[in-house]
């Protein structure tokens, strides 16, 4: 089972961390980005699987696809955003941690600009 993997993986991690932060504490913050980027890569078969779903389900719903790809840019850089803010507050950058989550919640509201124009153009449209 994949969640066994990304814990093993979570708990070799914490060992080795553990182990390195007495004699070399400057690599700890590699062994927790190999860590990550494994487990990125454990999860990706199902990451795969949702977007095919979600690919599914907006053609049987007749949502423009063009909408779906925003959607799952947004999710991409979400994940992403939170990846690189947690390997910061590892590293003990709090300041740049936080700069780097307004920079994610800054660029998500800048590709999602569409979807709201298309939902503000449905509601005038409904509205009497």
């Amino acid at each position: 089972m994949d969640i066994t993997k990304i814990i093993g993986v979570g708990l070799i991690a914490l060992i080795i961390i553990i182990i390195l932060r007495q004699y070399k504490p400057e690599f700890t913050i590699y062994v927790s980005l190999i860590a990550g980027v494994i487990i990125f890569f454990l999860v990706a078969n199902s990451l795969t699987g949702i977007i095919n779903l979600l690919q599914d389900f907006a053609n049987k719903a007749s949502i423009n696809s063009k909408f779906l790809g925003i959607l799952l840019k947004i999710t991409g850089i979400a994940l992403l955003t939170e990846f690189a803010v947690s390997v910061c507050k590892d590293a003990g950058e709090t300041a740049i941690a936080s700069k780097v989550d307004l920079g994610g919640k800054i660029i998500i509201i800048s590709i999602s600009i569409p979807i709201i124009s298309a939902l503000i153009e449905t509601i005038t449209k409904i509205l009497p």
